[in-house]
């Protein structure tokens, strides 16, 4: 076996260890294809805080105050907390227009950005003046979120369902699915996210994880204040979560929208910043999590092995392994002086198909990624097929579109990750919510489509 087999071999084993590792996430998106967990009807209709973090969301946050209030659920058993976070607009005002029983904080503090940060100090001042203890759970909302009017009925089923032991979170759609392709997307982003994901982990009783907000959380999380407030407090809360054996569960039936970005700009930097934060929260936690897997006593080791391989910023990794693979190969003269590097590298150039199907690292990276793009484009297809109930007034030839860059939405990971591994001080910057999609809009769309099955 000369070097270049063995660089060959030594690469390709740490890629299929790579694998092994993320193969599993194979098993929960079939099962997820196939199954969804339902939760029957609760017999107590639970009493909750709505905590709505806001910065600058004055265009927005009426409507998601109004969506609730819409809700068929006891009116009486919800009380609206909005924090007007940093903010420069008339947001604090436009809640408190809102009614009598919605409590505005307003909370200024630059150093202070993300939205952890609004959750802390909210969570603070809930418990200042008479105390966290008296819901029995707190929602999480984001200004900009629609309700669909049985969510906060079908939340409660699976809170009830767990006793209240497992963080409970809910599907992701869009207000925006159709607005143009980037806000398509990202849609496509988070209904993979859970259709492919929290579906079938939830079915095969693994933890899921919450992806930004619509999640609802027992008092006994927060009772002693909210600790998460990096880019990605979302990531942190879920792998604290399921080291301490606390679930986090999936509710497929309730429905809440957010809207999406539209703008290549603010899509390229919104993505970097959760990248980063991404990494962050693995570099913070990937030592607990090892070692919980191996600990004598977890209780929930399959869900904290789940959850270790999900911190991994696995493209990061792949990008790593090649360009690791790209060096090697480039010493190969110095070891065997008959290599031809150009060859070894490029291939044979005679002819179009001859450098297809030479076995040189150029043409084998073209034919990986060209392998991967025929399964990420039929997953997209999939996703409009199984959720054309919950994505209306999308043309066919967008949906198209959008499956057809599906693989290079989720491609372009690559470079972000790399761009986000050498990023410092990425603060969080708000993104412009200015979509004035209804509760009724929604909810029409919703009751047209289960009349027409």
């Amino acid at each position: 076996m000369n070097y270049v087999d063995v660089v060959r071999l030594v690469t390709n084993i740490l890629f299929w260890v790579l694998g092994a590792v993320l193969a599993h996430f194979l098993v929960f998106a079939v099962v997820g294809i196939f199954k969804k967990k339902t939760y029957p009807a609760a017999a107590k209709k639970g009493s909750y805080g709505l905590i709505i973090p806001a910065r600058n969301e004055a265009a927005v946050i009426a409507q998601l105050i109004e969506s609730i209030r819409r809700c068929d659920y006891p009116q009486e058993n919800l009380h609206i907390f909005v924090v007007a976070h940093n903010c420069t607009d008339d947001t604090a005002e436009v809640a408190r227009r809102c009614g009598a029983d919605v409590t505005v904080y307003e909370y200024d503090n630059p150093e202070e950005n993300t939205m952890g940060y609004a959750f802390r100090y909210l969570f603070s001042r809930i418990e200042e003046d008479g105390g966290t203890g008296r819901f029995d759970g707190f929602f999480l909302f984001n200004a900009d979120n629609i309700l669909d009017k049985d969510f906060f009925t079908r939340m409660n089923d699976a809170y009830w369902y767990y006793d209240r032991k497992c963080v409970i979170t809910s599907y992701r759609n869009s207000k925006n699915f159709g607005a143009n392709l980037i806000s398509g997307l990202y849609g496509m982003y988070f209904t993979v996210g859970c259709c492919l994901e929290s579906r079938g982990r939830t079915v095969l009783g693994c933890s899921t994880r919450v992806q930004g907000t619509g999640y609802l959380i027992n008092p006994e999380i927060v009772k002693d204040g909210w600790p998460y407030v990096s880019l990605t407090e979302d990531w942190e809360f879920t792998a604290d979560q399921v080291l301490m054996g606390n679930n986090v569960r999936y509710c497929d039936e309730a429905v809440f929208y957010d809207e999406q970005p539209t703008d290549l700009r603010i899509m390229w930097r919104q993505r970097v910043r959760w990248s980063r934060g991404h990494m962050l929260a693995c570099f913070a936690r990937f030592g607990d999590m090892v070692r919980a897997i191996f600990r004598k006593g977890t209780s929930n080791r399959g869900s904290v092995y789940d959850i270790t391989a999900n911190l991994l910023p696995s493209p990061l990794f792949v990008v790593v392994l090649q360009a690791l693979q790209l060096f090697l190969l480039c010493l190969a003269p110095l070891f065997d002086r008959s290599v031809d590097l150009c060859d070894l590298l490029f291939g044979t150039v005679g002819s179009v198909s001859e450098f297809l199907t030479s076995g040189a690292f150029l043409p084998v990276m073209i034919k990986s990624g060209a392998a991967s793009f025929f399964p990420t484009f039929a997953s997209a297809v999939l996703i409009f097929i199984m959720q054309r109930k919950r994505i209306p007034g999308v043309s066919l030839g967008k949906k198209i579109l959008i499956a057809l860059l599906w693989p290079l939405f989720l491609g372009i990971q690559l470079p972000i990750d790399v761009v986000a591994f050498f990023s410092r001080n990425l603060g969080w910057k708000p993104i412009p919510h200015k979509d004035q999609t209804s509760f009724d809009h929604v909810n029409a769309s919703r009751d047209g489509a289960d009349a027409n099955p």
